[in-house]
């Protein structure tokens, strides 16, 4: 498993925004703080050859240490786990000075949980609805920790912003399914895959029936008009953060024209950006 004191790189997160020169100096610390907490968690949801078991005692061991940073409580609570002294030194910093809404940091962890058992339990989503669910803690606590910092929070803001993680989030799904699926998760619903008629027999084998495909160009649409239902939100964050905004939300877009351009037969590859895509990615951010 990772060391949780190394620094990683911050587009190994998949659901983080890039913490890069257009990020306003002061907030980069906390953002870091943020990133390297999420980050640290995934881990331990993902990496390493732990079973469910020991992966869910970790996330509570690392939760309890969350609850200890946020609140200095000590009932109930071990002293600082070694294993998360740097992770939690700097979280600990980043929401006491910053003020940050802690439950959004254990609605991640709680997502992180349900990704360990649904993996254990070989179960997927039933419907969309439960999906929403999913989305809202696993990737919307991301945008709404981040308009927080940028003093950003009202209703209409913090929908878009919502959109605009959920967007993220469902394109890290539908860009990644020969990977995930091996690994014994995918977050097709059974709701989809009904609609489409698609067999799960295929599905797990990778085979890119015409009814996978049709299911994927529709999960492709449907992240497309979120992710444009968001992306007003650019024009509402302040400063070099609207531009890092920019850079995100083409970006989500840009993997979504790269599995356009695969015939969405994702089950076979997995779409990836080159440099060309980042200069149309640019451009088009100049130009929203």
């Amino acid at each position: 498993m990772t060391s949780p004191a190394k620094a990683a790189s911050i587009e190994h997160y998949e659901n983080f925004p890039v913490a890069s020169v257009l990020c306003p100096a002061h907030l980069r610390a906390p953002i870091a703080a943020i990133y390297h907490f999420a980050r640290t968690a995934d881990d331990i949801a993902d990496e390493g050859s732990e079973s469910a078991q020991e992966r869910l005692e970790a996330l509570t061991a690392y939760r309890q240490q969350l609850v200890l940073v946020s609140t200095h409580a000590t009932v109930g609570v071990e002293t600082p786990d070694p294993r998360w002294a740097a992770v939690f030194a700097a979280l600990g910093t980043a929401i006491h000075t910053q003020r940050l809404p802690v439950q959004l940091l254990h609605d991640l962890l709680d997502a992180f949980a349900q990704d360990i058992a649904k993996t254990r339990d070989h179960a997927g989503y039933t419907d969309e609805a439960e999906l929403r669910d999913y989305c809202r803690r696993s990737a919307n606590p991301v945008g709404r920790l981040l308009l927080h910092l940028y003093g950003v929070s009202d209703n209409d803001a913090l929908l878009q912003s919502d959109a605009i993680c959920t967007a993220l989030q469902r394109i890290n799904f539908w860009q990644d399914p020969s990977v995930d699926i091996p690994r014994g998760r995918h977050y097709f619903t059974a709701e989809t895959k009904g609609r489409h008629q698609v067999d799960e027999a295929d599905l797990l084998a990778l085979r890119q029936t015409p009814a996978i495909t049709a299911m994927l160009k529709a999960c492709v649409q449907e992240a497309r008009s979120t992710m444009d239902f968001g992306a007003p939100l650019v024009h509402r964050v302040p400063g070099r953060a609207g531009w890092e905004l920019r850079l995100v939300v083409q970006g989500g877009l840009r993997i979504l024209d790269k599995i356009e351009a695969l015939q969405f037969a994702t089950l076979r590859q997995r779409p990836t950006l080159r440099a060309w895509d980042f200069v149309v990615m640019g451009w088009r951010a100049l130009w929203m």
